[in-house]
């Protein structure tokens, strides 16, 4: 990010801090410098009106100017075509010494006298502007003739770059590098002050229509103007190639300069481009996907919003009518939508993907202020605007633990003018202790160590005093800080995979529970005053709860419902157990590009690894358990360490039916089995292991889970793991089946010999042969 000490001194007066301070406090506000750059400009170096320039009488490419130099009229021949143009230049007067060690001296060309050279900025040490002298105007300040040009603090400038880190997008704009040396100088920001007066008093609404379809996830304004003409201004030409920004025409470089003061992102259209067979400027803002908002004019795609416009709908300095529009969209939500497209980005996605400014109104009104300086454009009265819901982050601060992560004590009254200066609104909560409302423009505001982080900045972290690490408190870790570790644990993987935390009531309706076969408590402890009549007993199981969830989020159209909840359970004499269960109705993922908006539903397969994925790994053997929730094909027990802690099971079609609800899979485990226990370490063997396929053919009837058990009965060293990889049935093999089954086998202290596998493989075969009546295939 590149910034100058006179653009920033729009925003803030810096008129009493040196270079030198500048350098310290962005270095120690996380703004680290990578280069400070004044500019000095050589004296004798003057602003020069020219009075005449005629054609030079020997030289085509030439010009003979008479340009008053404060201290008289200087004959200067200039070879630049755009002399022509120009009424105030740059002149560097006979004695002046440009870079390089350039002397202008008294000289003649093709027989004229020439007392000076006018400038281009290059000449001077500037950065180049383009082709040409520089033509100088009132933008860089009151022009005196005679008046060195170094004096000019706009033009003798400090260029400063900045490396910021990939979460301060807010710093990409003046405005936002100026509000953050605010804070840390203790300067107020200079207030933006500008009114606009719509030259033309029909409403925009007279000429332009706006529509939007589906959930926005963008704030848009848009403004109508015509424009008649449009001039150059020479500080925009000269900051611009100070940021190394190229802009194709003079209505761009507004647009650039404008984007890069105040962090809004603003595009212009050719309003023509929107306008239908009613000769109406019809917008249509569409919603694609989340994050993907198309602007579209007459069935065409000319923009999407914060990635890319198109170029045949871009205003140029010779559109007459032009559709502004300025836009912010949610940098996380925008990058995540991008990189599952194919979408092509322009130089401005780069803004919207680390953070624009959402104050759309600040944007427009300051490139409106400029637009009044250069061009002759009207606008029409009021805006089209779209605005999407957005919710901010809220992040409860305490002063006291504020002080205890940053190692040294703060007041509150100072934390809050820190964060209120940075652009957070406070709200009072009692004592030490508020609510900062995180701005939008900082969305990687999350916690409250992101809060201590700014506030550390701000203070300094030389300023904080160096300490000897103590502990605060001795660990207390028992059974009850384990359990609550792994609750939480089991909590944020079962979110990980797409699971959404159902918190309900303890109780339940005792007829449903009787109707479906769970245990109820002894009506001697049963519920004296129950909450209400569908509440009226303690559950035995959350499975019940869970279904009602489903059925609720079906009636609000939900698609896809992968619902868990960590919970207490019953039994008949009020024993209190804790279980978690689990419940996935209907699509097994949203609609999508991937899929053609077509999703598959839950199965059985896919229910099972999202459970294991959150509570780890588990066998499944038929299931023994009785209750009317279960599928009597498609159901299991869990085990896990060789003890049964629940079940897993597709949901009856009775109850799916009487629910009303899509395919459905329940699961309930005993959480007290899960909690994990100490586990001895196992050497691992250092040889190379080998991978073996047998095919056997067994009898039709016999399943897998009687083949694994013979297999695990086998005692085997070498025999690490085993696993199926291929069943396949067919009318050759009559009332048999082909079953292929892959080994792992390993030595703990040697290489592997094939005698050895051939021993190992040898005594699977036979066991196989005396325990499932297989054959070798």
């Amino acid at each position: 990010m590149i910034v100058t000490r006179s653009w920033l001194n729009e925003f803030i007066d810096l008129s009493g801090v040196s270079n030198e301070k500048l350098y310290e406090t962005f270095n120690s506000i996380g703004l680290e410098v990578d280069s400070l750059t004044q500019i000095e400009i050589a004296e004798k170096v003057v602003i020069g009106k020219i009075l005449s320039c005629e054609k030079h009488p020997d030289a085509d490419k030439l010009n003979v100017c008479k340009i008053d130099v404060g201290s008289g009229t200087r004959q200067i021949v200039c070879g630049a075509a755009n002399v022509v143009d120009a009424e105030y230049v740059a002149v560097a007067t006979i004695g002046a010494v440009l870079p390089g060690d350039f002397a202008i001296k008294h000289a003649k060309l093709r027989g004229v006298e020439s007392e000076g050279m006018v400038c281009a900025s290059s000449e001077l040490g500037l950065p180049d502007t383009g082709k040409g002298i520089m033509i100088l105007d009132d933008s860089i300040g009151e022009l005196e003739v005679g008046k060195e040009l170094r004096t000019y603090e706009k033009i003798a400038d400090t260029i400063i770059e900045l490396e910021l880190t990939a979460n301060r997008g807010d710093c990409l704009s003046i405005y936002g590098v100026a509000r953050d040396l605010s804070t840390a100088l203790d300067i107020d920001l200079k207030p933006f002050e500008y009114k606009q007066e719509e030259k033309i008093k029909l409403g925009i609404a007279r000429e332009a229509e706006l529509h939007h379809s589906g959930e926005m996830d963008a704030d848009l304004h848009y403004k109508l103007a015509t424009i008649e003409q449009i001039s150059n201004s020479f500080i925009v030409q000269l900051r611009l190639a100070m940021i190394g920004v190229e802009a194709e025409g003079k209505l761009a470089s507004m647009l650039a300069y404008a984007t890069h003061t105040t962090g809004v992102v603003l595009r212009a259209y050719n309003s023509k481009i929107f306008r239908n067979d009613e000769n109406k400027i019809s917008v249509h803002t569409v919603a694609k996907a989340k994050g993907i908002i198309e602007i579209i004019g007459n069935e065409k795609v000319l923009s999407v919003v914060g990635v890319q416009q198109e170029e045949a709908c871009t205003a140029n300095d010779n559109t007459k009518e032009l559709l502004i529009e300025a836009s912010y969209i949610n940098p996380d939500t925008l990058v995540e939508a991008v990189a599952t497209t194919s979408l092509k980005t322009d130089e401005l996605y780069y803004k919207t993907s680390r953070g624009s400014n959402p104050d759309l109104q600040f944007g427009l009104s300051f490139l409106a202020s400029m637009m009044d300086n250069y061009t002759d454009i009207s606008c029409y009265e009021g805006s089209l605007i779209v605005s999407a819901e957005k919710e901010h982050e809220t992040v409860i601060v305490d002063a006291n633990e504020i002080s205890a992560i940053i190692g040294m004590d703060l007041e509150m009254g100072r934390i809050v003018s820190i964060l209120q200066k940075l652009g957070f609104e406070i709200n009072s909560m009692g004592h030490d202790l508020v609510a900062a409302v995180v701005p939008h423009f900082r969305h990687d505001i999350k916690h409250l160590q992101d809060i201590a982080e700014e506030i550390v900045r701000i203070v300094g972290i030389n300023n904080i005093e160096a300490k000897p690490f103590v502990f605060a408190e001795q660990p207390r870790l028992n059974a009850t800080s384990d359990r609550y570790k792994t609750k939480k644990a089991f909590k944020n993987r079962a979110v990980g995979v797409s699971f959404y935390e159902n918190v309900s009531y303890v109780f339940s309706q005792r007829a449903l529970l009787e109707k479906y076969g769970f245990a109820t408590v002894d009506e001697a402890l049963e519920l004296a005053n129950p909450i209400a009549e569908e509440l009226n007993t303690l559950r035995s199981t959350i499975l019940v709860n869970l279904l009602n969830a489903v059925k609720r989020n079906v009636s609000y159209s939900k698609k896809s419902i992968p619902l868990f909840e960590i919970g207490a359970v019953f039994g008949s004499k009020r024993e209190q157990k804790e279980v978690i269960s689990f419940v996935f109705s209907g699509q097994v993922e949203g609609e999508n590009v991937r899929n053609a908006g077509k999703p598959q539903m839950i199965d059985f397969a896919s229910f099972t690894q999202k459970v294991g994925a959150v509570v780890g790994a588990f066998e499944l053997v038929p299931c023994t358990y009785e209750n009317g929730l279960i599928h009597p094909y498609q159901s299991a027990n869990i085990i896990v360490d060789g003890k049964v802690c629940g079940f897993i099971s597709k949901l009856h079609p009775t109850v799916q039916e009487s629910f009303d609800i899509p395919v459905t899979f329940i699961a309930e485990l005993d959480f007290d089995v899960l909690l994990p226990t100490h586990i001895n370490a196992t050497p691992v063997s250092k040889f190379q292991g080998v991978y073996k396929d047998l095919s056997v053919v067994i009898d039709k009837s016999l399943n897998y889970y009687e083949v694994a058990q013979v297999l695990n009965a086998l005692e085997l060293p070498m025999l690490k793991d085993s696993y199926p990889v291929d069943i396949y049935e067919d009318e050759k093999l009559g009332d048999k089946k082909s079953l292929t089954v892959r080994f792992f086998i390993q030595s703990m202290d040697r290489t592997l010999e094939d005698s050895d596998i051939e021993a190992v493989m040898g005594q699977v075969m036979t066991a196989l042969e005396t325990e499932c009546k297989a054959e070798l295939r």
